[in-house]
């Protein structure tokens, strides 16, 4: 039996600030007024184990062979969508979500997808969303001085040839009075990072500015980002910081390594691919990090190279797990102590043509006790100049994002 899958044109709706439907936001992904937002839930498939992006694609391909998809405005983003939140190992649960209803924007242009032979659902304007209750914070997993000697034995395993670059992760557990409001945590970050990627997916929600992967056709983007300081506010003294950084031997060595993991990974998909000689700074509300976006044109082969494969072969880069990966790999599970689950993993969508954008979800927290808490993440990419004492600072401004969005609720 096939399922009806229509998608028409709307009218002016800015996302996450003025819509609402009957069921509740499940799934977002948002960058500078752009996005999709989906409400409730058609279908979940929840996978984990070596072989999940696969089991991922073989589930969503047969969801879209029971799909009658009646696609009035066309383009990326539009008919059924598919939200993914791969977890950072593969032997914790990932989790994908078919939404009942997505409203999409790009350009201007705005559109309803809606699942069902019924009539275009009606959206409405959010009107007085309750604030949430006062934050408490507690360290999850482990406190500042263990952390940081956590630090100084990557260095040294560093420094002895063990491997290159490790990223190590710590965590933060918010507990809130009353339930926390999301749809006022989704506004407050879309409105203090514009440029980063504001998504939501089964209790995920944060906003990162890292994309692992954008697939238009066969153009392929990926932004690298490693190396990073934080903003003083001060205009001047941050120009100072941005020059600084694009200068650092430690950042750029940082850097190299996970512009080189995604660009050999993304090599043998493509017929052609571009990396920039030099990074940029890219400049975030409070911090700055060196980025490089590397391109690349899907080589034409009778058997297309599809999203599921790309996501497969990109994670985990350097730019969340180290170099070389299977050597950083296990000196994560040495030295962190603590659960990633879906942070640091690919987090974004995917649409019925296989096009879609995925990133690294970081600036990112899982909620739970029903929305009551959240645990917040944050990584530092650790080579052989690193410092223990300064690494703690840059974790602390990586958390930022989250602690003041959930404190100014």
């Amino acid at each position: 039996m096939s399922v009806l899958i229509t998608s028409e044109v709307l009218g002016e709706h800015p996302l996450l600030t003025s819509i609402s439907t009957d069921l509740k936001i499940s799934t977002t992904w948002v960058r500078g007024g752009d996005g999709l937002v989906g409400f409730g839930e058609y279908k979940r498939f929840e996978v984990k184990g070596k072989n999940r992006f696969k089991e991922a694609n073989n589930w969503w391909q047969k969801q879209l062979s029971a799909f009658t998809i009646n696609n009035n405005v066309h383009g990326i983003g539009t008919g059924p969508i598919l939200f993914t939140s791969f977890a950072f190992d593969p032997e914790d649960l990932s989790v994908l979500i078919i939404p009942k209803i997505v409203i999409g924007q790009k350009s201007g242009k705005s559109w309803i997808t809606w699942i069902g032979e019924g009539k275009q659902p009606k959206i409405s304007k959010i009107i007085n969303s309750p604030s949430s209750g006062s934050i408490t914070w507690e360290n999850n997993s482990i406190d500042e001085q263990k952390w940081q000697s956590q630090i100084s034995k990557a260095v040294t395993a560093i420094r002895n040839g063990r491997l290159e670059k490790v990223v190590l992760a710590r965590d933060l557990t918010a507990t809130s009075s009353t339930d926390i409001n999301i749809n006022n945590l989704l506004q407050r970050l879309e409105i203090d990072y514009p440029s980063t990627w504001v998504f939501l997916v089964d209790d995920l929600v944060g906003a990162t500015p890292e994309l692992l992967v954008r697939l238009s056709k066969s153009m392929i983007t990926s932004r690298v980002l490693a190396g990073t300081i934080q903003k003083t506010g001060h205009e001047d003294r941050d120009l100072a910081l941005a020059a600084s950084l694009a200068k650092s031997s430690k950042d750029l060595e940082e850097h190299e390594y996970a512009v080189k993991s995604v660009a050999d990974a993304l090599a043998p998909f493509c017929s052609s691919t571009n990396v920039p000689e030099s990074p940029f700074v890219l400049h975030l509300s409070n911090v700055m990090h060196l980025a490089t976006d590397v391109t690349g044109v899907l080589t034409d082969s009778a058997k297309k190279t599809d999203i599921f494969t790309l996501i497969e072969n990109l994670h985990p880069s350097a730019a969340v797990c180290g170099t070389p990966t299977e050597d950083a790999k296990k000196l994560i599970k040495e030295l962190e102590q603590l659960n990633r689950d879906r942070y640091a993993g690919p987090v974004g969508w995917i649409d019925a043509n296989g096009d879609g954008e995925i990133a690294i979800a970081l600036r990112c927290g899982i909620l739970g006790n029903n929305n009551k808490t959240i645990r917040i993440f944050a990584g530092c990419g650790i080579v052989a100049g690193s410092d223990p004492v300064t690494e703690y600072a840059e974790s602390q401004a990586k958390l930022m994002p989250m602690r003041t969005a959930l404190e100014t609720l």
